[in-house]
């Protein structure tokens, strides 16, 4: 029984003892939380003290300044590809023309001679 009773009093004092370690590290969380929240309301409080659009507007400025020669680099790429295919292109269109070209004189002339035939037997009606 004395056995016991000096297991239980070792025991009650290492809880203790634990629970007092225990309330050093809860002491600790609650200033590493405090500091947590003290930290973050600073870092809020800068952002928003920044000029915002300042610093949109020279985002923006700077953007443009680096898309501005692709841009330039696109448009003669364009001009380029442009050039060639009318190259390619203009030969046809011309040999279509000159297919076509006897074509459109014939039905014109067709036209013609069907409007001149209109004229002439076009008689005035009389009442």
């Amino acid at each position: 029984m004395k056995f016991a009773l000096i297991a239980t009093v070792v025991l009650l004092a290492l809880a203790q003892g634990s629970f007092a370690q225990n309330g050093g590290d809860f002491e600790r969380l609650s200033q590493y939380f405090e500091e947590l929240k003290s930290k973050m309301t600073q870092q809020l409080t800068d952002i928003m003290n920044q000029n915002l659009p300042g610093q949109a507007q020279t985002f923006l400025e700077e953007r443009k300044s680096q898309l501005e020669p692709l841009a330039t680099q696109f448009q003669d790429q364009l001009r380029s590809a442009a050039s060639s295919m009318e190259e390619h292109v203009k030969p046809m269109a011309e040999n279509v023309q000159a297919q076509i070209q006897p074509m459109v004189d014939n039905l014109k002339a067709q036209m013609e001679a069907f409007i001149q035939s209109l004229t002439e037997n076009n008689q005035p009606i009389s009442n």
